[in-house]
């Protein structure tokens, strides 16, 4: 599902346009949408945390934070397919892990490292949380991107 809002003044000012994103494929939220798409000049992305949420809204990978990492970046990249960019056009994410040792949060970033996210590189935090929305929930990722202009992409 796809809503729209325009933002503007008749004084001339530019209109900025903001797309609300709900990707069919994915869960569907409760009260979010997976992304906002802002035009003003260049089309920016902001996608609502990813989760390890099958399409039925069942945990994959219950109590295996490097699993659910592979499930959270398989559904981001399902949000920026759904809204015309990709891992190579992430531009910031913020990456959440429940726990507080090193090696958990080390071996969720392993998986982030090796997925197309290494391609920026692009700014990110990784930070450890006492506990996330949904029971059983480890990892989430929230993350920014530019939405190319394929044509110009093409001529380029």
């Amino acid at each position: 599902m796809i809503g729209r809002l325009l933002v503007g003044r008749t004084s001339g000012v530019i209109v900025v346009q903001v797309q609300r994103v709900t990707v069919p494929s994915l869960f569907a939220p409760p009260v979010y949408s997976h992304a906002s798409v802002v035009e003003a000049g260049t089309k920016l992305a902001f996608l609502a945390g990813s989760v390890p949420l099958d399409a039925d809204g069942k945990i994959v990978g219950e109590g295996d934070p490097v699993r659910q990492a592979e499930q959270v970046l398989a559904n981001l990249d399902e949000q920026l397919r759904a809204v015309g960019s990709d891992m190579a056009h992430v531009v910031s994410t913020d990456v959440y892990v429940v726990g507080s040792e090193p090696a958990v949060l080390s071996a969720v970033w392993d998986v982030v490292e090796a997925s197309g996210l290494s391609i920026g590189p692009h700014s990110s935090t990784l930070i450890g949380v006492a506990c996330l929305g949904y029971t059983g929930q480890l990892v989430e990722i929230t993350a920014t991107a530019v939405v190319p202009d394929r044509a110009t992409e093409a001529g380029a």
